[in-house]
């Protein structure tokens, strides 16, 4: 029983671990990636490359659940995908909305600091809430909805803490960049790329999550439908925005080691939190994104000459705390036993609501 509960609590401990460095280490990396000196590659290409990383590293994780056999693993691939056209078709959709969040979201990185980034996108929170009352008939608890209040009142304090500042000042400096290729800074530009990308996000969770319920299809094998279907779509991204670009100087225009690594981290470090994030609760998860925004802001202040202001700490704090308020279930907390396990069926819930976050 000791030993049950140690190795409980060694897999809170690296799920802890894991998704803040997630968190913080790939929203810094998308930051400098984007201000860095030198050729400035393609964030379309990125988007793709990172699906089709996630469609192979999910091609390896089904043939190891399938006894490492090829032919049952195309079995499975065809009883899920071929046979199935109807389920495959509604997965078009959230791979359609994925591919532009994502673009999103390098457009985001690309105008805003790692810190301002990182709290924003927390909004993603809200339009998750919204589409889940609107879709799901969901209904939100009191401190639920008090928690989605804090959270808009926070990013938009972190917003007029940067957008108040005169050209010259502390804010000003941050948002400048080394010499390179880099795109000029908008700041308006970047925070209306953050919240298209968060009401893609709780649009596209909230309908996958919906398209889930009693689907009887493993995590990686759905990943391996989304990667499918949305590169035709990153491809289709990559020709309407970069058609020229790419004409002119190639698709792995301005790739290097740093831009693999990129890649790799935004594909499989996703996949590496779908798998240890069943062991966190949400108190584990509030603590993981809150320390994600701290490293963020320390990691930024010596990085890009971020200087943290009063109103910006403020602002972060508001939205720490509406994190940890929004996860909270005042019910749960009083009826809670220690030692008990959660039930198959909200384990299956949990992990519909994992793979509808995409995380």
């Amino acid at each position: 029983m000791k030993v049950t509960a140690a190795h409980g609590n060694n897999l809170k401990y690296l799920s802890l671990v894991t998704l803040t460095l997630q968190n913080a280490i790939l929203g810094l990396s998308m930051r400098y990636g984007r201000t860095r000196p030198g050729d400035l590659f393609l964030s379309s290409t990125a988007v793709v490359m990172a699906e089709l990383v996630k469609l192979a590293t999910s091609l390896v994780l089904v043939y190891l659940e399938e006894g490492k056999h090829f032919g049952r693993l195309r079995a499975a691939l065809h009883q899920t995908i071929v046979k199935q056209p109807l389920d495959t078709l509604k997965i078009c959709v959230p791979s359609m909305l994925y591919i532009i969040q994502n673009n999103l979201l390098y457009v985001s990185a690309s105008h805003l600091d790692a810190a301002t980034y990182q709290v924003t996108y927390q909004l993603k929170i809200l339009t998750t809430a919204v589409f889940a009352v609107l879709i799901l008939r969901r209904r939100l608890l009191p401190t639920q909805w008090a928690a989605l209040v804090l959270l808009v009142v926070g990013v938009a304090s972190v917003q007029l803490a940067q957008t108040g500042e005169d050209s010259g000042t502390a804010a000003t400096r941050q948002q400048s960049m080394p010499a390179g290729d880099g795109p000029e800074q908008n700041r308006l530009l970047g925070f209306s790329a953050a919240l298209g990308a968060c009401f893609l996000s709780g649009l596209a969770g909230i309908y996958f999550e919906k398209m889930l319920k009693g689907a009887d299809i493993s995590i990686w094998m759905r990943n391996i439908q989304l990667s499918l279907l949305s590169l035709p779509f990153g491809l289709l991204t990559c020709a309407v925005n970069d058609g020229a670009q790419l004409a002119a100087r190639g698709f792995f225009f301005g790739y290097d080691a740093f831009v693999v690594y990129l890649v790799v981290l935004q594909a499989v470090g996703g996949l590496i939190v779908a798998v240890v994030v069943k062991y966190a609760d949400n108190i584990l998860k509030g603590f993981a994104t809150s320390l994600a925004i701290i490293i963020s802001c320390v990691a930024s202040i010596y990085l890009f000459d971020f200087s943290l202001s009063l109103q910006f700490t403020v602002g972060a704090g508001l939205v720490i705390g509406s994190i940890f308020l929004y996860g909270y279930d005042p019910a749960a907390a009083k009826g809670a036993k220690p030692g008990v396990r959660p039930s198959a069926k909200a384990l299956a819930e949990a992990e519909e609501r994992l793979l509808a976050e995409k995380v």
